[in-house]
């Protein structure tokens, strides 16, 4: 059994985007979210819910771009940094927000993982 096809891929990577940017945090799925994004100093309760909403609007929008397969290394290389900045975050702000931070981190990483090889895979057939 080969590798999946690279569009497969790219639609598994544009799901979580759009379940986590869309669904928990645009339309308020997951109100745990509001709790762990109004931990941050800078944004607080008081504007918790609208930076939800942005960080949404902003997960969807990768979603999206995932799944035109555009310029996938830059694409690549703005999920890793949103994600470490958003795992940096969780884990300084609102570590006892998380329940399970060990389990956070390996996911996200495994998800990283999956996130550069439909990089690298989809460089290696345009350069083919």
């Amino acid at each position: 059994m080969g590798m999946p096809e690279s569009k497969l891929i790219r639609l598994s990577i544009a799901s979580v985007w759009l379940y986590q940017g869309f669904w928990c945090k645009v339309c308020g799925g997951s109100p745990a979210h509001v709790a762990v994004i109004s931990a941050a100093p800078f944004i607080g309760p008081e504007f918790g819910r609208i930076g939800l909403i942005a960080l949404g609007i902003v997960e969807s929008c990768i979603a999206a771009w995932v799944l035109l397969g555009r310029r996938m290394r830059k694409a690549a290389i703005v999920q890793t940094v949103l994600l470490i900045a958003m795992n940096s975050a969780g884990l300084i702000w609102a570590w006892r927000l998380i329940p399970d931070p060990v389990g956070m981190i390996l996911q996200n990483f495994a998800f990283l993982l999956l996130i550069w090889v439909s990089a690298e895979k989809r460089h290696a057939t345009a350069h083919a």
